[in-house]
């Protein structure tokens, strides 16, 4: 037992010393305090458009002028200027359906809080658990990711996500959209019925089947409770998990399904309709399938990673690469993810990969930016360079969607110049220097 407890001690002395090297002296940015312009760079608007030499203007945190430069006499004389010739500006990429700030240390339980007890829990709400002393935002804002969708998991009624930017002193301050999905994942019947070796009575199909449409079944009688309770004006008993999906039924919260296979997607969508709800279907691995039925329907999808395994032997073993493209292609609205927190610093380059399987680059882009936006509620805010919106993008040397060429050289969330350092840049410039290592 004493030996335990020293392993203890000495395992979370060595993770504070960690936690204290990394950006012990990083702060958020200030707001923005003068009026800034960006000069020269190739402007990708993040909605299909692209300016060759533009310029961007922003003040007080929002974008009040962009354009092509080679058209306009700008009078510079009374702000701050950002010459970026031969660079590329794009708008903060936005990370969905992710954990980020909910988790730490995977092998560590008490910094892992994505998760709660019990198969119903509507009224969980991420947002609260959401640690902006997190380590790994960081990085993520290194390689353009500036919001992300923090989302609960676990259960089949998950609880509720919400939006944030990565740059703040506590959740109430990164909160772009509090609450924005309710998430669930769809009741199916497994695949598998257990592998060589395994223990206990083998299940059959139909008791599978069984198990599957009583969770459904359980799952419809939330749903038509919880449209009741929203729709009585002084419930005479308060109960928190059907007062939590009255926006749901309000239109002002979006329902996510976690659901892949084709049936199941079909079925995920003829339920929403049922309760006049239009779902966002996370996952998809068989929407490439039902292209038309999620376009007359008006589904829009967030696709797993595009660096995986096909979901099933039969398929193409390129499908998913290729499954945004397919999808965007036939009119649907795609947004690209990547699974887990820590990987999210990659989700430009997942991006840079539907690119390179079927998809023009700059409709690539808009899957990691504007479809996004808009799949989360925020397109009016973010998502594109455009006037009125908010000031959050970034100055990158090369392709932005490109591993090799991705430099973020500077980034503004809502007109804040935030810091770019992280925990990966510091140990690597610490262990150059020991080892006198040239860049």
């Amino acid at each position: 037992m004493l030996m335990n407890k020293y392993i203890l001690t000495v395992f979370l002395t060595a993770a504070a010393t960690v936690s204290a090297f990394a950006q012990a002296n990083i702060s958020p940015a200030p707001a923005q305090s003068k009026l800034t312009y960006v000069l020269g760079a190739k402007l990708h608007l993040g909605n299909g458009s692209v300016i060759e030499n533009g310029y961007l203007i922003f003040d007080k945190g929002k974008i009040t002028g962009i354009g092509d430069a080679t058209v306009v006499r700008l009078d510079m004389s009374k702000g701050n200027l950002i010459q970026a010739n031969g660079k590329h500006v794009y708008p903060g990429f936005i990370a969905p359906v992710s954990n980020l700030g909910l988790t730490e240390f995977e092998s560590v339980k008490a910094t892992l809080d994505f998760s709660e007890i019990g198969n119903i829990n509507p009224h969980i709400r991420a947002i609260i658990a959401y640690n902006t002393d997190s380590k790994v935002p960081a990085t993520l804002r290194s390689n353009g990711v500036l919001m992300a969708q923090v989302t609960p998991q676990g259960g089949m009624v998950s609880g509720s996500s919400s939006v944030v930017q990565l740059d703040a002193w506590n959740w109430e301050d990164a909160a772009i959209k509090k609450d924005d999905a309710m998430h669930i994942t769809w009741p199916v019947v497994p695949k598998g019925r257990g592998g060589f070796g395994s223990r206990g009575p083998v299940i059959t199909p139909d008791v599978l089947k069984e198990r599957a449409q009583n969770a459904i079944n359980e799952l419809d009688q939330l749903f038509a409770e919880s449209k009741a309770y929203a729709e009585t004006a002084k419930p005479a008993v308060t109960n928190a998990r059907l007062a939590a999906m009255k926006n749901l039924f309000k239109g002002t919260q979006r329902l996510f399904i976690n659901v892949d296979q084709e049936k199941d997607i079909i079925a995920a969508v003829n339920f929403s309709k049922k309760y006049q709800l239009t779902p966002v279907i996370v996952g998809g691995d068989d929407a490439y399938l039902i292209t038309d039925f999620l376009k007359q329907n008006n589904v829009a999808v967030i696709v797993k990673q595009p660096h995986a395994l096909p979901n099933s032997v039969d398929d193409d073993v390129n499908m998913p690469y290729k499954n945004a493209a397919v999808l965007a292609n036939a009119g649907v609205n795609v947004v690209v993810s990547i699974d887990g927190y820590w990987q999210q610093r990659n989700l430009p380059f997942m991006a840079g990969t539907v690119a390179a399987w079927g998809l023009d680059p700059e409709k690539a882009l808009q899957t990691i930016t504007l479809n996004t936006a808009k799949v989360l509620g925020i397109d009016k805010t973010t998502g594109s360079l455009e006037l009125g919106k908010d000031a959050t993008f970034f100055i990158s040397s090369g392709d932005a969607l490109d591993m090799k060429s991705n430099h973020v050289e500077q980034a503004f969330i809502q007109g804040r110049d935030i810091n770019l350092d992280n925990l990966h840049k510091q140990l690597d410039k610490k262990f150059s220097e020991k080892y006198q290592l040239k860049p």
